[in-house]
């Protein structure tokens, strides 16, 4: 199917553009450890931070491939199915569907929780790196 077709390339489209993100905060990460390791310097709290929510950013991004490979995943069975059973490929859909559905509220859990607005009972102050 044509549409779907466009939505996969558009899909590779942003799975690259987060893969080159994820390697410019590797990359900045890298460069900010060396410059602050060369000149001895101390981190405080507040750089320590900022460093974990860069981690933070890329694992955020590595969510999104993540999410980006289970839909493609699924448009391509669509496709491989649509062409051999429609009754199959209706009930790929539904599945796809479901998958969407479930990958968008973990997302949506996953930013709750990253903004201290846990779905689960667990009060968080701050939050803890190891």
């Amino acid at each position: 199917m044509v549409i779907l077709e466009s939505v996969e390339e558009l899909l590779t489209h942003i799975k690259d553009v987060q893969i080159d993100a994820i390697k410019l905060s590797s990359d900045s990460l890298l460069m900010i450890s060396n410059y602050i390791e060369k000149n001895n310097l101390e981190v405080d709290d507040d750089v320590a931070k900022a460093l974990q929510y860069q981690d933070i950013i890329s694992q955020q991004l590595t969510a999104i491939i993540e999410a980006i490979d289970s839909v493609q995943s699924n448009i391509d069975r669509f496709n491989h199915s649509h062409k051999t059973d429609e009754t199959l490929a209706v009930d790929s859909i539904k599945k796809l569907q479901e998958k969407l559905a479930t990958t968008i509220n973990d997302a949506k859990d996953k930013k709750n929780r990253f903004s201290g607005k846990s779905t689960d009972n667990t009060d968080f102050d701050e939050i803890e790196f190891f």
